[in-house]
C-alpha cells in the first residue's frame, strides 16, 4: 500500500511541477491567459517568480523521486508538509477567502486583470471568480495533503 500512496503524491507533485513551470509561459486556450502574466510581470520578473515558486516544488518532487517506495526521511517529511501547507494557505488566502468575503478593490482589480479573461466555470463572488486551473490546482494541493497524510501514517 506504501507503494501506491508514494506513487499517487509522486504524480500529484508532477502535476504541480507542470503546472507552475509552464502555466504563464505555454498558452492553454481559455485556461490561462500568458499575456496577461506577462504584463503583472514585465520583463525577467515572471521568470523570476517562475523560478521561486518551482524551486522548492522540484526539491519536494526529486526527494520523493529518489524515496519512492521507501521511508521517507523526516526532513523529506517536513519539506512536503511545510511547502504544501504554505501552497494551501496561499490558495485560501489569493482565491477562497477573497471569494467568500469583501475583498480589496485592489485585489479585485489584480484578479480580473490576471484571470478576467481564462475560464471558470464558479460564479463571480465578490468581484473574484476562480479560474478553472487554479480550481484544479487547489484541488491536486488538497490530494497531496491526503496522500501526504497517508505517507507520513504509513511510515510509522
Amino acid at each position: 500500500m506504501y507503494v501506491v500512496t508514494t506513487a499517487l503524491l509522486l504524480a500529484l507533485q508532477c502535476f504541480v511541477a507542470l503546472f507552475v513551470g509552464l502555466h504563464n509561459w505555454i498558452p492553454l486556450g481559455r485556461l490561462n491567459d500568458v499575456k496577461a502574466a506577462k504584463a503583472e510581470f514585465p520583463g525577467s520578473k515572471l521568470l523570476t517568480v517562475t523560478l521561486i515558486i518551482f524551486t522548492p516544488v522540484a526539491i519536494g518532487l526529486v526527494g520523493s523521486a529518489v524515496y519512492f517506495g521507501r521511508v521517507y526521511p523526516g526532513w523529506l517529511l517536513w519539506w512536503l508538509w511545510i511547502f504544501y501547507g504554505l501552497v494551501c494557505y496561499g490558495a485560501l488566502k489569493e482565491w477562497w477567502i477573497p471569494y467568500f468575503s469583501q475583498p480589496t478593490p485592489e485585489r479585485v482589480a489584480r484578479n480580473q486583470a490576471m484571470y478576467g479573461a481564462t475560464h471558470a466555470f464558479l460564479p463571480e463572488r465578490n468581484g473574484i471568480r476562480p479560474n478553472t486551473l487554479h480550481v484544479i490546482l487547489d484541488l491536486v494541493t488538497l490530494a497531496i495533503l491526503i496522500a501526504l497524510g497517508l505517507v507520513t501514517a504509513q511510515s510509522r
